[in-house]
This record gives C-alpha cells, structure tokens and sequence, in this order.
C-alpha cells in the first residue's frame, strides 16, 4: 500500500481563509484643507487690519485683537474682514472673472470665508464628512471630489449673481465643496445599495442631514445657489469616485492555492450605468454653465435664492 499523501497547506488555509477586508486609508488631505482654510482666514484678518483703515474705536475687539479685529458688525456680522480684502485674496466676483479673466477665482474663493462663524461652520462639517470619506476612498477621489464639486458650486453661484444683476456682490466659502461631499455620500449609498446592512436607516439619516443644510440655504447672507450646484455635482461625481466592488467579490490575487470558490462579477450593470449617465450629465451641465457665463442665454435662475455665500 502506498502512503497517504500528505495533508496541503494549501487546503488546509483554504478552510481557514475568509475575504480580505476593505482597505482602509489614512486621512490627511482632509486636515491639510482644513489647517489651509484657517491659516487663510488668519492671513485674511492680517491683511484686513481693520484699524488701519477704519476708526480704532469702529472695529470690534480693537484693544485686544489690534489689526486683527473684526469690521463693524453692522458691515460683516459674521465677525469678518471687509469685503475689499476677500476681494483682493481672490473672491468669486463676476467682473474679476468675465471681465479681467481671472478663472481662478472659482478655486481661490473655496479658502476664504466671510467671518468666524462662517469658517467654523464649515471646518465642522468639513471634519465631520472629509475625514470618514477620505478613510473610505483615498485622497485622490476625494480630493478631486472637493474640487470639482466647488466648482460646480461657485458656477452656479456666479450665474446667479450674472442674472440677478448683483455684479458687486462676492461669493467665498467652503459651502459648495461641502455640499459635494454631502451629494456624493447620498450618491454612494445607492451605488452601493447591496453592502449596506441598515439600508433604510442609512438612507433616512443621511436625507434628514442633507435636509437641514440645504434649509441653512434659505436663510440671510447664504448663497443656497452655491450650495445647490455643490451638491448637485457632488451627488453626480460620486457615482463616478465613489463606486465600490460589490459584496462577495473577491480578487483573484486574495484566493489562496486550492480554494475554489464562485467568483462574484466585482460591480453591477446598475452601478455602470450610473456611472456612464452621470458622467454625461456632468460634462453636459459643466458646459452649459460655462456657456451661460461666457456666451449667456435667456433661462431664469429664478429659484435660487439671492443673496451671498
């Protein structure tokens, strides 16, 4: 009789082999914008030097803050500098972009903010979304995401302000990027329906936050035109970032010699056509706004709210 043949390693890790789980990033654009966004604003006070230009006793917290304290409330009261210093530091304008040229005031424009409340509004949610998407789907995805999405937000926030005729009135802030990051993690949930354990009570929490911070919208001196168009190309683009394998598939990489297991396809058709419809929506929408700003067209942006961001 011949020996028994000896037991494999191989199998014997098969039986013992459960799936790789998903690769978890650690996050560190999220507090670099972060850190960029308050250094800016400490920067813009500096510049600001209310006292320099204004009466000593004109600025609030003078004696304490010197060229660091804030405009008068009844000019900036969101505790801020004037709206000459945001200009000078790149504020979304329309004659800085249509009539000088200046397209880059669509990026600069995302690292400023209009006061102390408004910047710590914004770093609060910025922490909050940023650092959990970023520990999910890397830098790069969400760094594109950030950008694209205030893009977006400062095109629609400059078409409002062409239409309205308030060509003197500046748009700054992190809201239209923050809105992306709120779109696209409504966007990512329902492309990747089928890994969610509690699909409904994610779905419910995630519309009720969505729903309180489009109604910060409507309040006085919030662009909610800027927030809208954030949002809208957040919520297009993480179909496109944000898509993930879906539960059970397992790269063959992973599969240890001797486990023959039923390979599952690594995305869905719905999860495709997602992707291809929204990449046509965004190339489609990002070239009307850009044809409404430069070309112009008679449509009515009536149903965003006026006003600054």
């Amino acid at each position: 009789m011949g020996k028994k043949a000896p037991h494999s390693p191989d199998i014997e890790a098969a039986r013992h082999w459960h799936p790789p789980q998903g690769e978890q990033w650690m996050s560190w654009l999220v507090p670099v914008i972060f850190v960029s966004n308050i250094g800016m604003f400490v920067y813009t006070m500096y510049l600001n030097d209310c006292p320099d230009y204004l009466n000593k006793d004109s600025c609030l917290f003078s004696k304490h803050l010197g060229r660091f304290s804030f405009q008068p409330f009844r000019e900036n009261p969101l505790l801020g500098p004037s709206t000459r210093t945001l200009r000078i530091l790149g504020a979304l304008e329309e004659d800085g972009v249509l009539e000088k040229h200046q397209a880059w005031r669509f990026f600069t424009c995302m690292f400023l903010h209009a006061g102390v409340v408004h910047v710590v509004a914004n770093m609060f949610s910025l922490l909050f979304i940023g650092i959990r998407l970023e520990e999910e789907f890397g830098f790069l995805r969400i760094g594109a995401l950030y950008l694209l999405s205030g893009f977006g937000g400062g095109l629609l926030s400059l078409i409002h302000l062409k239409d309205t005729a308030t060509s003197k009135t500046i748009s700054v802030g992190a809201s239209g990027a923050l809105f992306g990051l709120l779109g696209a993690m409504l966007s990512e949930l329902l492309t990747n329906w089928t890994i969610y354990a509690n699909k409904c009570a994610a779905l419910i929490s995630l519309l009720i936050i969505i729903g309180l911070n489009l109604a910060v919208g409507f309040l006085p001196h919030v662009d909610n035109s800027a927030h809208i168009g954030g949002f809208l190309a957040g919520f297009f683009l993480g179909f496109v970032l944000l898509m993930r394998p879906q539960y059970g598939y397992v790269s063959r990489k992973y599969v240890p010699a001797g486990c023959d297991i039923k390979r599952k396809a690594k995305y869905k058709c719905y999860q495709y056509f997602f992707m291809v419809s929204s990449v046509i929506i965004l190339l489609i929408g990002y070239a009307y706004c850009l044809a409404r700003l430069y070309i112009g067209k008679p449509e009515d942006f009536s149903f965003l709210k006026k006003s600054p961001r």
